[in-house]
């Protein structure tokens, strides 16, 4: 069974990779998007060295492995799977010897592999010659962001198949699955780092699983907090990939059993 998930995030990959025009021009709108980020908090910070608990020179890092991270986190399996259930596809797929939301995994994991080698990694050697970047200082910082960001996939994924699951009952939920976008993107830390937020939404925003998706891993590379601190985020990550894979599993019950229901 692991040869076929292998197998299929191959495919996933080599798919991506056929599109020529996608990929170039997923390094220049990555590289426009750092580089603007990257002038706007320039503007923002002004002469302060430091805002949010960042430095000038980490609000940098941050701007940029935010975006880094997003292209590796970032699938559209939530649309997959809402398009297979209106087409009728997911009942092929159901009967098929291989469970239906890990082969969705697999194929998410295979796009963000290949968005991270091909568009995030050139994007940033791409802006590192314009603007000042710094990477992690040590191999131990590095490993621990690679490892948060592996988590920070899981949790985006878990969501997004929470998502399309809803899809089973409502039909069509193009609107939450567009609110979903919205505030991860927001909530997440990718527009404005959590610090940054006033301290009630803070302290609320604790209690959501965004942040685990791009600001914890984004304040591992940039060695905003010491290596203490860094694992207890990723421990953190893992409690969130456990409490969101209940909902999941319960819904997919749910989903399954009606989807029978409906076709006799």
């Amino acid at each position: 069974m692991g040869k076929l998930y292998a197998e299929l995030i191959r495919i996933r990959f080599l798919t991506m990779l056929a599109y020529r025009v996608n990929y170039y021009s997923g390094i220049v709108i990555y590289g426009i998007n750092i580089g603007a980020y990257y002038f706007l908090w320039g503007a923002i910070y002004g002469g302060q060295q430091q805002l949010g608990g960042l430095s000038v020179e980490q609000m940098t890092a941050y701007v940029a492995i935010s975006w880094m991270s997003r292209a590796f986190y970032f699938n559209n399996i939530d649309m997959e799977i809402a398009q297979e259930v209106r087409e009728g596809k997911v009942a092929i797929e159901m009967i098929r010897p291989y469970n239906y939301l890990s082969v969705k995994t697999a194929q998410a994991l295979g796009e963000g592999i290949f968005r991270l080698l091909f568009f995030a990694a050139p994007g940033i050697l791409l802006v590192s010659l314009f603007i000042p970047f710094r990477f992690p200082g040590t191999v131990e910082t590095g490993g621990l962001y690679l490892l948060s960001l592996m988590f920070a996939f899981i949790i985006n994924t878990e969501i997004n198949l929470l998502t399309g699951l809803f899809t089973f009952f409502l039909f069509r939920n193009e609107g939450i699955m567009r609110a979903k976008r919205v505030i991860v993107d927001l909530l997440s830390g990718l527009i404005l780092p959590i610090s940054f937020f006033p301290g009630w939404a803070q302290t609320l925003m604790a209690y959501l699983p965004f942040q685990a998706i791009n600001y914890y891993p984004s304040l591992i590379f940039t060695g905003a907090v010491d290596t203490g601190r860094a694992l207890e985020i990723i421990l953190l990550q893992v409690v969130w990939i456990a409490v969101i894979l209940l909902p999941i599993v319960l819904l997919w019950r749910r989903a399954r059993h009606k989807l029978v229901v409906q076709g006799g």
